[in-house]
């Protein structure tokens, strides 16, 4: 993976600039930022695609947008990104106009975003395994170490 120094440099002063209200407020600039975040993430920038899913699908226009926003976290957890794996589960609890609630496919992504050290995906698992839900049977074992897991250590 070869990322361009222009790249990379664009993609900083874009994050930077995201922390000005004013300045993401203007048209010309919010497309030039939305350019920076789009290329670095499809140069397969972990933290680049993390960031700009996220922004899609809380932030894009339309299902094209939130769809994109989603394949952008699901490449990023799939590369060991917590906060990415942790929105997934998240999403996939919830249901849709599209999907229907999909609690193994929560599991399957709040267990990887617990596993990196996402305190609330581990919360979320010990109340989903402490209650159950539909196809997940309640298991207070897993529940626990689940709870145990996102203990705020000292």
């Amino acid at each position: 993976m070869r990322i361009t120094l222009r790249a990379r440099l664009g993609y900083l002063l874009a994050r930077r600039l995201f922390h000005w209200p004013w300045l993401v407020k203007q048209p010309r600039f919010w497309r030039w930022m939305e350019g920076q975040f789009a290329r670095m993430a499809n140069l397969g920038h972990r933290p680049a695609q993390s960031f700009y899913g996220h922004i899609l699908l809380f932030r894009g226009q339309g299902l094209g947008a939130r769809n994109e926003g989603r394949r952008l976290l699901m490449l990023a957890a799939k590369a060991g990104d917590a906060k990415a794996a942790y929105q997934l589960g998240v999403l996939s609890l919830k249901e849709d106009v599209l999907e229907a609630a999909d609690a193994q496919q929560a599991l399957t992504w709040l267990t990887l975003a617990a596993q990196a050290g996402h305190p609330a995906a581990a919360f979320r698992l010990s109340n989903l395994y402490r209650t159950g839900a539909p196809g997940v049977a309640a298991d207070q074992q897993l529940a626990e170490h689940f709870a145990a897991l996102g203990a705020v250590k000292p």
